[in-house]
């Protein structure tokens, strides 16, 4: 990292003669967030967590050059909460702990047809579910790698990240199975074309959880999959927006189990005059039924996916079906906020094989921007039937950012 590091010190402090040449762009972030979950079978049912993150940085640049230092803070204003890392697992898990880091320390050359990024970086690649950045937690996750995004034709790309270590939400406190950093030979890669009908992807995902206390390597694994992602319009008023993916997962490295698993989605949403109609199924198969032969996404941002209430970050040894339907309203603009929205989703989850029926879920939230702070308000309700317990689950939020 220090070989990483030296030249975006050298150009951000270039003599005189570079200065013209130079531009420099401040990356200031805040957010201040409520957090409570109530959550069946604890000793202590309730946590209560206050959290306040801030990140700082500078981007310098010079032509088709920059180097970019983001560091971030968490701190607990109000931690009456098990955080992951610390104190025992007797109440609701709230996984914010406090954390003092450097964020993003990267080094890029950009072109039209060419970006090349070197060092600790945001990664997200298509809707996240496999590849992102899990941007809803204070800590977030980042990589150490190098990246490039090669754009040889018109509606053709190629994106081919290596990674050798993935900076976990759990922080410098992070410890055993939540580790600070995991390290291993990772591979990303994607190939997408721009079709009439939508963006078609292939995509490998060689994820190596080279950690033993993580799982004991049961994380690793190779994903090979397609995906298209499109809309079209159906009037000036309407439109419908899609997305079909299908993958093939099996065991990779030193991944002591011996399985294959399939995932499959299906998603569309309406649009019509503000109001959005939503629908979706997603399956995360299973293979034996033994721990850690379904399909897994370590390095997704899971919190988009099959519910808020956080039941099902690592998938159920019997897999996961997800039926889901929702709906919502947005304003463009409502007296000084702008961006306003309202929407419920409800899921129904159950298992890929045995027919178990897990439990359904009430995911609520309203949202708006006033200038350049995000407001939100959040619900969870999962209501178990034979996987976890219930659990509800309330945020008040507000994102700053410069």
């Amino acid at each position: 990292m220090k070989y990483l590091l030296a030249p975006a010190a050298m150009l951000a402090v270039a003599g005189p003669a570079y200065a013209q040449q130079i531009r420099l762009k401040p990356v200031a972030e805040a957010r201040l967030r409520y957090e409570h979950a109530d959550q069946d079978g604890l000793a202590e049912e309730k946590s209560d967590a206050l959290t306040l993150r801030a990140r700082a940085g500078l981007t310098a640049s010079s032509g088709a050059l920059s180097a970019t230092i983001v560091g971030q803070g968490t701190l607990a204003v109000v931690d009456d909460y098990y955080d992951g890392v610390n104190g025992a697992a007797t109440r609701p898990i709230i996984a914010d702990p406090e954390n003092i880091a450097l964020y993003i320390a990267q080094l890029q050359y950009k072109t039209k047809a060419l970006t090349l990024t070197g060092g600790r970086q945001r990664i997200v690649l298509d809707d996240e579910r496999f590849v992102g950045n899990v941007a809803f937690r204070d800590n977030g996750q980042t990589f150490d790698a190098v990246r490039a995004e090669l754009t040889p034709a018109k509606g053709v790309k190629l994106d081919v990240a290596y990674v050798w270590s993935v900076r976990t939400i759990w922080g410098f406190q992070g410890s055993g199975a939540r580790q600070q950093a995991v390290g291993g030979d990772n591979i990303f890669a994607n190939l997408s074309y721009v079709t009439p009908v939508g963006t078609l992807t292939g995509f490998a995902y060689l994820v190596d959880q080279d950690e033993a206390a993580v799982q004991a390597f049961r994380l690793s694994s190779q994903t090979y999959g397609l995906r298209l992602a499109g809309a079209q319009s159906l009037s000036k008023a309407a439109k419908i927006s899609y997305q079909l993916s299908y993958a093939r997962q099996s065991d990779y490295h030193r991944n002591p189990n011996d399985y294959s698993a399939d995932y499959w989605l299906a998603d569309a949403t309406l649009d019509v005059k503000g109001w959005k109609l939503n629908a979706g199924y997603e399956v995360l198969g299973a293979s034996s039924g033994a721990p850690f032969t379904s399909f897994q996404t370590p390095l997704g941002t899971n919190f988009k996916f099959q519910g808020w209430a956080d039941k099902f970050l690592t998938t159920p040894a019997n897999g996961i079906r997800d039926l889901y339907v929702g709906g919502g309203y947005g304003w463009k603009q409502l007296g000084p906020l702008s961006g306003v929205s309202l929407q419920a989703v409800w899921h129904r989850f159950d298992s890929d094989r045995l027919d178990q029926h897990y439990g359904n879920e009430l995911n609520l939230i309203a949202s708006a921007k006033v200038k350049k702070t995000m407001l939100s308000i959040r619900y969870a309700d999962y209501d178990a039937k034979s996987m976890a317990t219930d659990t509800k689950k309330f945020w008040v939020q507000a994102d700053w950012a410069y």
